[in-house]
């Protein structure tokens, strides 16, 4: 089943709020819904078209560039640095485990180059 773009959005919010030393708020603009851990951006989820309900995540950039291929609806971040982060919008294969695999992945790469772990 196929995702809409307002479930896409709840998925990926209470993913994101489900995680530890979280924030969000709206530093940029009213429409960027920013999802932070411990000062580290990992999560964006862009309001401001009805039909561009997107989330945009951090990831490796290896993983990245197969999901692009992959997927018709991820595309290269928007706003950020289009090799390390990734926009996904719904469509086939975006699932709710999907979204909540990817919001998990970013966080993790957030926080661990937050702390030093990973380069």
């Amino acid at each position: 089943m196929t995702l809409s773009g307002d479930m896409l959005q709840q998925i990926a919010r209470r993913a994101a709020a489900a995680l530890e030393d979280v924030s969000n708020g709206r530093p940029f603009t009213p429409h960027l819904d920013v999802w932070k851990v411990r000062d580290k951006v990992f999560l964006i989820i862009t309001e401001d078209e009805p039909d561009q309900q997107i989330i945009t995540v951090k990831i490796d950039p290896h993983h990245g560039d197969a999901l692009r291929r992959d997927h018709d609806s991820i595309t290269v971040g928007h706003y950020l640095h289009k090799q390390h982060w990734i926009s996904v919008g719904p469509g086939p294969g975006v699932t709710r485990r999907f979204v909540e695999n990817l919001v998990q992945d970013s966080y993790d790469l957030a926080s661990s180059r937050q702390t030093g772990e990973r380069s």
